[in-house]
């Protein structure tokens, strides 16, 4: 019988000869399925193996070799990191076999159905820990016979066989052997395993959500890190509650269209021309209008939930006012169009345009200083009322930049013409922009008008090789009534 070193290597010889040339690329689909089941089947095998050694190992194994223990021995002789050599410690600690003190014999594993699945190739080393780890968290409440069951239950899952649950036996189909539909269901995933083990350990251990639950609130954190490269770095952990909550907001802020089937999005027709005939306008063969990435779009989704918190009746006051983004900026800078504001509590000065930005929304104070003693205070009311916001968001229902379908009441109204060069407060001047389109508004290439009181748009030259102004057009119910003279709010 060959050694397993030599058995070893024959197999990578094999995988040598299988990797060779081409041969993998001139497969058929078929060929490719089967090809990627054969590769997992031996990766799982050879994880097994991998576990197994590191499970039969003493103490001492690493030492005898020079490392300071078995992760470190992983890393060098396996050519892991430290993560994957951990995870491969903990799957050992589970399916190993202790050796009896009294009679000298090898003990069951403590998940000794699962050790078999693993060895077997049934169960790979993910899917071993998606199916141990969450019972083992409740290790200390449930007892021996229970883990028993939701062991051999958890292994039948992964091979896909009928589950052995002798208390829950009941003859489904009527033939009187009990066992369902008596065939066998595909193999189980690393995430299927993870979902049944999370049910089993709720079924096993019903007070278990508590303690846990009290851990979870000791960490839940949210660290806000120094500026670096121009952004500050957000760290943390929520409760599941709050990234539930956090996740409904950001869903009804980047996917408005969640509640049904696609909407076909925002039509636009040519300014003098009929204001009802289609117009191809959109020359970017990607059709690409927002090139944000999903990590850009949540954190543009926080910006708007914190922006309309912050103007929230309920919000708590701070100094007596609602919470307010204070950005100071010399007059004769915001005037020119040119130079820098800073912000309260950063570490750097921003952009010009993000002090216009914030003014669009608010309010601008005018403090007049004579050698650091203020010597004059004035406001300028420029923000819309709430009247004036549900019209503005009747009329136009979303943000005004194309293919942008954040809905109007979670966006920030725009002063068409600047408030500071005479542009009123009033629905004729106002549109609805999106947190991100609002603040890109001046380097997008994206330009507003009013006509009548109705918006145009005329985008960038990648978007509209005519550069014509457009007036945007909603393919929905809400258009239809606009036409024919009726706007239910």
């Amino acid at each position: 019988m060959n050694s397993p070193a030599v058995a070893l290597a024959q197999v990578a010889a094999g995988l040598r000869d299988l990797l060779s040339g081409d041969a993998l690329a001139g497969l058929s689909d078929a060929e490719r399925a089967e090809a990627l089941a054969g590769l997992g089947e031996i990766s799982r095998l050879a994880e097994a193996g991998i576990v197994e050694t590191v499970a039969t190992a003493d103490a001492e194994f690493g030492h005898r070799f020079g490392c300071r223990g078995m992760n470190g021995m992983l890393r060098r002789v396996v050519l892991v990191d430290a993560s994957a050599a951990a995870r491969v410690i903990r799957a050992a600690e589970a399916v190993q076999r202790e050796t009896s003190l009294v009679s000298g014999e090898r003990m069951p594993a403590r998940w000794p159905a699962l050790r078999e699945a693993l060895l077997d190739g049934a169960v790979g080393l993910a899917g071993l820990l998606a199916a141990v780890c969450p019972l083992e968290q409740a290790r200390d409440r449930i007892t021996v016979e229970q883990r028993m069951w939701a062991d051999a239950n958890l292994a039948a899952f992964a091979r896909g066989d009928v589950l052995p649950d002798a208390d829950h036996d009941h003859d489904h189909d009527g033939d009187g052997d009990g066992d369902g539909d008596g065939g066998r269901a595909p193999r189980a995933s690393a995430e299927d395993l993870k979902q049944f083990a999370a049910t089993l350990a709720i079924m096993l251990d019903p007070d278990g959500a508590e303690p846990a639950d009290q851990r979870a609130q000791a960490r839940r954190s949210i660290t806000i890190g120094r500026l670096r490269d121009g952004v500050h770095p957000i760290r943390g952990n929520l409760t599941p509650e709050v990234a539930a909550q956090w996740q409904l907001i950001e869903d009804a802020y980047n996917n408005p269209k969640v509640g049904g089937a696609p909407d076909t999005g925002v039509h636009f027709t040519l300014v003098d021309d009929d204001p009802y005939s289609d117009d191809a306008f959109n020359s970017d063969p990607r059709k690409r209008i927002d090139p944000r990435t999903p990590a850009q779009k949540r954190h543009d989704a926080l910006a708007a939930a914190l922006g309309i918190a912050a103007r929230h009746s309920e919000m708590p006051t701070l100094g007596g006012a609602a919470p307010t983004l204070v950005v100071h900026v010399d007059a004769a800078d915001l005037a020119a169009g040119t130079g820098w504001a800073t912000l309260p509590g950063s570490d750097t000065a921003v952009p010009l345009h993000v002090a216009t930005h914030t003014a669009c929304t608010g309010a601008i104070q005018r403090v007049l200083f004579d050698q650091g003693r203020i010597v004059g205070i004035t406001t300028t009311d420029r923000i819309f009322t709430v009247h004036q916001r549900r019209a503005i968001v009747a009329r136009d229902q979303e943000c005004l930049i194309p293919g942008c379908h954040v809905p109007a009441t979670w966006c920030e109204i725009h002063h068409v013409i600047e408030h500071a060069r005479g542009g009123p407060t009033h629905t004729d001047n106002g549109v609805p922009l999106c947190w991100w389109h609002h603040r890109s508004l001046g380097q997008s290439g994206w330009e507003i008008r009013m006509n009548a009181g109705l918006p145009q748009i005329r985008g960038p030259a990648w978007w509209d090789a005519e550069q014509k102004w457009r007036t945007p057009r909603l393919s929905t119910l809400h258009a239809r009534r606009r036409r024919d003279g009726v706007l239910r709010i």
